[in-house]
This record gives structure tokens, C-alpha cells and sequence, in this order.
């Protein structure tokens, strides 16, 4: 798995491609850790477009990191997922709890309105 982001105005995007899983999820937990409660970067658009693969363990990172930014009063939006991610998360009824979008561009209106 690799992350990167990149700070667009005032939203991070974090790029996730390859597998995350619980070998991969720890240093997902740690950039996402380091964007809220040290960057106090509080509008994150996690991009999934590169995930080919997340097991319980992504899941998981991915809604306390949620958690963590709603705390601070932020957000986190999902875009650009594959269908066989979209799927696990619809599957766990994460998508009732996250926000989602299509596009960047869609995730970037999202925390506009």
C-alpha cells in the first residue's frame, strides 16, 4: 500500500493505492493521525481510486479517523472508490455513515456546502 497527500485550499487529499489491510493499516492510522491532531488538518477527501483491496483492519482505520475529525469538528469524505471497495464498505454500512463522492471535484464541493 502508499499514501500521499496533498493539501488543496483548506482540504487534505490523502491518495490510498495497493491493499490495506492489517500488515498496510498502521501507516494509514499514523498519516491520518499526524493530518488531525498534529496538522490540525480538519477537511480530509481520503481518494480511493488506487485501492484494490481493504479488509476489516482499513475499515476500521477509516471510521476512527472519522471519528477523530468529528470530534474537531471536520470531516472526512471517500471519492474515486473501486467497485469491489465501494462494495466492503457498502456491505459494512459504512456508506450510510460516511460521505461519499464520484469525482474530486465532487469530494472538493463537499465540503463546500
Amino acid at each position: 500500500m502508499s499514501v500521499r497527500y496533498e493539501k488543496h485550499e483548506n482540504i487534505v487529499v490523502v491518495h490510498v493505492s495497493g491493499h490495506l489491510n492489517s500488515d498496510s493499516s498502521p501507516s494509514l492510522e499514523a498519516v491520518l493521525h499526524e493530518l488531525v491532531n498534529d496538522k490540525k488538518e480538519l477537511n480530509i477527501l481520503l481518494d480511493l481510486s488506487g485501492l484494490v483491496y481493504i479488509s476489516s483492519a482499513g475499515l476500521r482505520v477509516v471510521l476512527v479517523s472519522a471519528s477523530q475529525l468529528k470530534q474537531h469538528a471536520g470531516r472526512l469524505v471517500l471519492c474515486c472508490m473501486q467497485p469491489q471497495v465501494r462494495e466492503v464498505f457498502e456491505i459494512s454500512g459504512f456508506l450510510m455513515m460516511l460521505p461519499t463522492a464520484e469525482s474530486h471535484e465532487e469530494g472538493i464541493a463537499a465540503f463546500k456546502s
